[in-house]
């Protein structure tokens, strides 16, 4: 048995360990087939068995952390190692074969027993180089709502004894423009002059618990576009001045910590590369006016009176969200500038656009569309705010 070493059991999840379950995924060891010989070791087999599938549940919990915050990933993990025990002990028990000593025990003394005979509770890495992932065939389905477990935190300084109950919320689709592209000299014009088509972001929609780096995100956007509000009044120097408005806010942001991937990578590194980064995973670094028109089209559709002009962009882009929508957007008014221009007879207000090279066109009479959004619901003299979730 010792020619066929197995690091097993897994310890419990918990949120000492959880940053090093998936930071160091894939530096600690699988077990394929081919590691053990065709016969015998079967009950090696098994406690293999149970590792692969544990990290292979691990590893979804970690990838939707991308979304999720600390405490839903938590849950996650938790659920995958406490059902990799169920099915371990359940496997184990169906075979004429000693029984692994835990198994016999119940509930919570059973999954502490698993727990104080891991040879590597803390997750850390063993292995020098990277280990391929070994996919499961039994599915591990997280359900969040199994999570809304109550989680206390202090309610008053006066009433220190009192605690006020939170739930953690499933997670729900992001939606959010973070982060803004750097203010340049080619963009500054377009920063300033779509800025009243860029949303807002409303932070009091969002849960209680599982959403505070969304919450960062929504307020470092709001304080940038206020500053670049101020910024683009000035005549001179308002490229100078964006930029410094930019910066300071990704700089205050980084001063937190965020569950968001790319966001932490981009903080991790030095100003230079900071800057860089956040511009780079950018989802409109040029402030085009396309991405925000959409919004505008969906959210102030009941106030839209052209309605008919719209009607096949409302009902095929506006259910979709994010990049998808986007996406349709750009289509379909590819496709309405086709129809428009191609007309032999060219209504009065598409003319001088039609006569134009197709992506100037487009253009064109995108910036028309929007000016027919914009007055019929003053868009211009008051933003709504946005939930950057849907």
């Amino acid at each position: 048995m010792l020619d066929y070493p197995v690091q097993f059991p897994l310890g419990r999840p918990t949120s000492d360990n959880l940053q090093a379950i998936c930071l160091h995924g894939d530096h600690r060891p699988r077990y394929p087939d081919s590691y053990f010989p065709r016969s015998g070791f079967g009950q090696l087999v098994r406690r293999a068995s149970a590792v692969n599938k544990a990290e292979y549940w691990f590893s979804t919990c970690c990838k939707g952390n991308q979304t999720w915050e600390r405490e839903v990933t938590l849950c996650c993990a938790t659920q995958a190692w406490e059902l990799s025990v169920q099915s371990f002990c359940e496997e184990d028990s169906s075979v004429k074969d000693r029984l692994y000593h835990c198994c016999r025990l119940k509930g919570s003394k059973r999954l502490n027993c698993f727990h104080n005979d891991a040879p590597n509770p803390n997750y850390e890495a063993t292995e020098e180089l990277p280990v391929p992932e070994l996919p499961s065939i039994d599915n591990f389905n997280f359900d969040p709502n199994t999570c809304q477990k109550t989680v206390m935190t202090p309610y008053s300084a006066r009433q220190n004894r009192e605690r006020k109950e939170k739930e953690l919320s499933t997670p729900r689709k992001v939606d959010i423009n973070f982060p803004l592209g750097q203010p340049t000299a080619t963009t500054i014009h377009s920063l300033c002059h779509n800025q009243k088509h860029r949303p807002l972001y409303n932070i009091k929609c969002l849960p209680n618990v599982g959403y505070n780096w969304l919450a960062l995100q929504a307020k470092t956007i709001n304080r940038m576009e206020r500053g670049f509000k101020w910024c683009c009044k000035k005549r001179t120097d308002a490229l100078i001045c964006a930029k410094k408005k930019w910066r300071k806010e990704l700089n205050k942001f980084c001063l937190h910590e965020s569950s968001d991937e790319a966001s932490s990578r981009c903080c991790s590194g030095d100003e230079a590369n900071r800057y860089s980064c956040f511009h780079n995973i950018s989802a409109d670094p040029h402030y085009n006016m396309t991405w925000t028109t959409l919004h505008n089209i969906c959210d102030m559709r009941k106030s839209i009176k052209n309605k008919l002009t719209f009607n096949i962009l409302l009902k095929k882009c506006c259910p979709l969200s994010g990049q998808d929508q986007n996406t349709c957007f750009g289509q379909e008014l590819e496709k309405m500038t086709q129809k428009i221009c191609s007309k032999k007879r060219i209504l009065p207000p598409f003319r001088l656009c039609c006569k134009l090279s197709s992506d100037d066109a487009a253009k064109c009479i995108n910036k028309f569309l929007i000016d027919i959004i914009t007055k019929p619901s003053n868009l211009s003299r008051e933003k709504r705010k946005r939930c950057p979730i849907s």
